[in-house]
């Protein structure tokens, strides 16, 4: 995993600003994926290493936060609300819409890397879903 000189030191400077490495451990994820565009099984083993701990105490952490992902997002990433207000006014149907015309399947990057599309929890705008 090659993380620029720049990335390395804000790591390390976060880091030293707690007094236990877990406690840095979204800070440093951010900071990987950031210039990763995702973590990947050998960035997750590196964070884990880094801060002292198994990879299954990082690999919690990416699942549980949505805004953290395994896959790099296409281009232009794409977010459609599941939830019921905007499931009743039609987000399940927007979704397929957005899949034909965006050439994506929901959860995946389109070939050309252009897209992503994610169906994902309350994007807190329920007044005026789908969103």
């Amino acid at each position: 995993m090659n993380l620029s000189k720049d990335t390395l030191e804000k790591i390390d400077a976060v880091i030293s600003r707690y007094p236990e490495k877990r406690s840095a451990s979204l800070m440093v994820i951010h900071l990987v994926q950031d210039e990763l565009g995702a973590i990947d099984l050998e960035a997750c083993e590196w964070i884990a290493q880094k801060l002292e701990l198994q990879p299954i105490n990082v690999r919690e952490l990416i699942t549980f936060y949505p805004m953290l992902r395994e896959q790099p997002w296409g281009k232009k990433h794409v977010r459609v609300c599941r939830t019921l207000p905007c499931a009743l006014r039609g987000s399940y149907a927007t979704c397929k819409t957005l899949e034909k015309k965006l050439g994506v399947k929901e959860g995946h990057v389109s070939e050309n890397g252009e897209y992503s599309l994610e169906f994902m929890e309350c994007l807190a705008d329920c007044g005026e879903g789908p969103v």
